[in-house]
């Protein structure tokens, strides 16, 4: 899944601007945790029962991908939105692979809102109901922090759930100089 994830970053448009090169590189990172942790997770960890009334970790999965293709088609129409994941019947290898296509567009949507002034993009658009927001850096912070909530969520049900993931992956997901690696970049932050 490294290849898709390297992919994720070569098929967006280049970026002119550090800024843009950065949140480009950022969300790739940020999916790639979300990899990480599929990847590793115990196959019967995916549908297992939580305590109280919460999602599986399934469900959590496939409402991070539906929440980016809506992101894709409420601010970037133009982009190709991909197809809704439902949360009942996906293994974590459609889910996978829909968060890999999901995040390639979020990486296109982030270096085109980004980019030299001449894209599409002049608002984020997070929901319907919401109003929309100038371009801008909160734009990638509301996007990073959703994915890093329930990135959360699913390392605590997993614990309570008693299918902890080892130390190497939960930890592994803090390696920034490392993922950017596996996602294509040449260097880290700042580069």
């Amino acid at each position: 899944m490294v290849a898709e994830q390297e992919a994720v970053m070569t098929r967006s448009p280049r970026v002119q601007n550090q800024l843009g090169r950065s949140a480009v590189r950022m969300f790739a990172a940020n999916d790639r945790m979300n990899q990480m942790l599929i990847e590793h997770l115990d196959p019967a960890a995916w549908r297992a029962k939580p305590p109280g009334k919460v999602r599986p970790i399934a469900a959590i999965f496939t409402h991070m991908h539906n929440v980016r293709c809506k992101w894709v088609r409420l601010t970037a129409p133009h982009l190709k939105v991909p197809a809704l994941l439902n949360r009942a019947h996906c293994t974590p290898e459609e889910v996978r692979a829909g968060l890999a296509e999901s995040a390639a567009r979020c990486v296109e949507m982030l270096a085109e809102a980004f980019g030299d002034g001449e894209g599409r993009i002049e608002e984020f658009r997070r929901d319907g109901w919401a109003p929309a927001w100038p371009v801008g850096v909160e734009m990638l912070c509301y996007m990073l922090a959703h994915e890093a909530h329930h990135r959360g969520q699913v390392l605590m049900l997993a614990h309570q759930l008693g299918f902890s993931l080892e130390y190497e992956v939960a930890d592994g997901i803090w390696n920034w100089e490392k993922l950017w690696r596996e996602c294509g970049a040449d260097g880290g932050p700042g580069s």
